[in-house]
This record gives structure tokens, C-alpha cells and sequence, in this order.
């Protein structure tokens, strides 16, 4: 009885030991909308709203604080401060399965909130798009983008270096990528390329392709 008391124990301490952990946050640099914080000895730099790998989150950020979330409890930080916050680790990513189309891997996804439909491209940089795509998501890419060229089979086009905010593929989501857009009609379907791939796992299966955060 003593014995299955212990295992039990043992058990549950386990249990615990993985629901939960401990990190030692402290922050410091502060800037506006930014904020660079130290995770467990890990530098992290957090611009608004986005989430470190530990699961914290930059709400808002100033010359004299920031305002971090963990486990869906906010604080305030201020220079210097120092820490230890226990909260719940991440859930592992899912997996999305792409079933080929005609040879091609079509996926539905969104970008910025809006549904799009992506075709995994791992020969592009980006996730690219072309300009009627990029009006319909509400990109001002003439104004806010970066001025390039690029070259394709057609020849050379002029292309706009964006930053997508949010892009999602199924339960994977990528915050701040890099996306292109074309001053033309090239792409007709917008390409999901490196700057989302090279974030997450990719790998063949039989003719499924999978991602996997």
C-alpha cells in the first residue's frame, strides 16, 4: 500500500513538473511598441502583440514599462525588473495534411484575418502575391513596402518587400513574415514560401505533404 502510495506521488509530481514550469523573466530594454526581455537566460525581442516561444506576450510597451501577459494574466515590468512566473508550457503545434491537386499542394489559410488559398512554393523567398491580391487584403504596399525588382520567367517585375502581421495555415500561426508583392498580375495564387516555411517542419509523407509548427 506504501508502495502504490509513492508510485502515485511520484506520478503526480511529474504530472505537475510538465503542466507547469518556472522561468525567470527580466526585462531589459525598453522601447515604444518594443521590448527586449531576458527568458531562462534567453533573449527575446518583443514587438506588440507578438508571443515569445515561452508563451509571453508584449501587450504594450514604453520608455517606462511593459505590460507582459503570461497565462493569460497581465503585469506591468519595468527596467530591470526580475521575476519568477510559473505558467503553462505551450501546446505542441498540429499537423496540417496537403492532399496534391493536379501535382500541386493547395492549401486555405488567411492572411491578416482574410481567407486566402496558398500554394506551398518552396522555391520562392516569400510569401508572394500579386497586386490585386494585395489591394483586396488591404496592403498599401506602394506606400509601406520596400521598392525591388525581381526576375521570373516572364522577365523582370517590380516587387514590394510587405510585412504580413499574421499569416495561418490551419492552427499554425506566423506572426510579422515577409511577403512580396508583385506590381502585376503574377502570381494568380499566392505562393507560401520561405519566410513562413523555413519557421516550421516540413516534411513528404507518401503524397501527403505536412507542415508542422
Amino acid at each position: 500500500m506504501i508502495r502504490i502510495i509513492q508510485g502515485f506521488f511520484i506520478l503526480l509530481v511529474f504530472v505537475c513538473s510538465h503542466s507547469l514550469a518556472m522561468n525567470k523573466i527580466k526585462v531589459v530594454g525598453l522601447f515604444k511598441d518594443k521590448a527586449i526581455i531576458i527568458i531562462d537566460g534567453k533573449q527575446r525581442v518583443l514587438r506588440k502583440n507578438m508571443t515569445s516561444p515561452e508563451g509571453v506576450t508584449l501587450i504594450s510597451a514604453n520608455s517606462n514599462e511593459a505590460i507582459l501577459e503570461v497565462d493569460g494574466e497581465q503585469k506591468s515590468y519595468t527596467l530591470g525588473s526580475q521575476v519568477s512566473i510559473k505558467f503553462r508550457e505551450t501546446e505542441p503545434g498540429r499537423t496540417v495534411s496537403i492532399a496534391p491537386t493536379n501535382e500541386m499542394y493547395l492549401v486555405n489559410g488567411s492572411i491578416n484575418d482574410f481567407q486566402v488559398q496558398f500554394l506551398v512554393d518552396t522555391g520562392a523567398s516569400s510569401v508572394a502575391m500579386n497586386r490585386q491580391t494585395a489591394k483586396r487584403l488591404g496592403l498599401n504596399f506602394r506606400m509601406d513596402g520596400q521598392e525591388g525588382l525581381s526576375e521570373t520567367a516572364a522577365g523582370y517585375s517590380r516587387i514590394y518587400v510587405v510585412n504580413l502581421k499574421k499569416v495561418s495555415v490551419g492552427d499554425i500561426v506566423l506572426n510579422d513574415i515577409e511577403g512580396v508583392v508583385h506590381d502585376d498580375d503574377f502570381p494568380r495564387i499566392i505562393l507560401l514560401g520561405n519566410s513562413f516555411l523555413s519557421k516550421i517542419k516540413l516534411k513528404r509523407e507518401g503524397q501527403l505533404l505536412l507542415l508542422e509548427k
